[in-house]
């Protein structure tokens, strides 16, 4: 019998759930008369806003004794209705344990974090000994579809801009002089050991303002205050930048999707790039990009290639973060450069190492 209800547990990290928007174009296409539900985090709401693959949106009540109210009330919604299927996108024992509560009659994951036995099928993530394999997130979506009858042919990432979100970009970009835009995104909220120095980006700003034209637009998000202001003392011009208020995710989109180029650490917007098949020069420092592969043809993955590396911690553990300040601001502009010159139609995956 076909599922007439369906929760979906969305990933919990911004780039995670743009990797995942090719499953779940799957599983509405797969099951288009089924009502879905995603339950995902409050401040990622925006983030699927306009996708037209679900019908109702849950959001995760805060941690700790502060959300046991919201916690409980989330869960009688939950069991009210009546879920003939739950799909868990993270791995964590709490989603397995909320679908478990909420009565999901299959409840459909990898089997990690100790949640098998809360799980009605269990997948085996891939596992080298006691290691997990890097693999893309792509293609672990996609084995989790599977499971579920879906088509897994489709890997194109797909979002889209709302009204909303480009009159939102309009009133704050308040330019309007014809000249291509350049996105630079200098943060990366998991931790410092994925940034690219802020005085390098400033040097890239100033460069593709004097060489190339581009009117240069930079986000930060809000946590990252102390980035915008090391980028705003090294760069040679004030420039368009979007950390207080930060954007937002919804007119980030919109922004993205206007953008000729964008270049950015491994974080959350890079994939918003590859989901408007925008040029985009990734640069990669204490990450494994094989976690994060969207298989776009118009990305430029920069990178050193270091003993250390990839650490996948937050912090440079040695202390010198030489996987980041070796990269000079001539190989991203090589890269860049690069991108604008084959165009949107001749492209192919490359990465420039240091």
């Amino acid at each position: 019998m076909e599922p007439r209800h369906i929760l979906v547990i969305l990933p919990t990290w911004v780039g995670d759930v743009v990797m995942a928007t090719p499953a779940l174009r799957s599983i509405r296409a797969r099951y288009p008369s089924a009502n879905i539900t995603y339950l995902q985090r409050p401040n990622l709401v925006d983030l699927l806003a306009g996708c037209p693959w679900f019908d109702r949106v849950e959001s995760w009540p805060p941690r700790g004794w502060s959300g046991l109210a919201e916690s409980a009330a989330l869960i009688r919604r939950l069991r009210a209705a009546r879920f003939d299927l739950a799909v868990l996108f993270p791995n964590s024992f709490r989603t397995a344990f909320v679908a478990f509560l909420a009565r999901a009659k299959r409840r459909v994951g990898f089997d990690r974090d100790g949640r098998g036995l809360l799980l009605t099928e269990r997948l085996k993530p891939l596992r080298r000994g006691r290691a997990f394999v890097p693999a893309p997130m792509l293609d672990y979506y996609r084995q989790l579809v599977r499971a579920i009858d879906c088509p897994d042919d489709d890997e194109r990432l797909e979002l889209h801009a709302t009204p909303r979100d480009v009159a939102t970009l309009d009133a704050r970009l308040n330019t309007d002089d014809g000249r291509p835009i350049a996105v630079l995104n200098p943060g990366a909220s998991y931790g410092v050991a994925k940034c690219w120095p802020a005085h390098r980006y400033a040097a890239l700003a100033d460069g593709l303002t004097e060489r190339l034209g581009l009117h240069v637009v930079v986000t930060c998000g809000p946590a990252e205050r102390d980035v915008a202001d090391r980028f705003r003392a090294a760069a040679r011009r004030p420039y368009t930048l979007f950390v207080d208020p930060p954007l937002g995710l919804g007119p980030l989109k919109a922004l993205v999707q206007r953008a000729r180029i964008m270049v950015t650490n491994d974080t959350g917007p890079r994939h918003f790039a590859a989901a408007f098949n925008v040029p985009v020069v990734t640069i990669f420092g204490s990450s494994d990009p094989a976690w994060t592969e969207c298989r776009h043809p118009l990305e430029r993955k920069v990178m050193t290639k270091l003993d250390c590396q990839p650490c996948m911690k937050r912090v440079c553990p040695l202390g010198h973060h030489n996987c980041m300040n070796q990269i000079d601001v001539e190989l991203v502009m090589a890269a860049v450069d690069e991108l604008l010159e084959r165009g949107r139609h001749d492209a192919r995956p490359v990465e420039m190492r240091a």
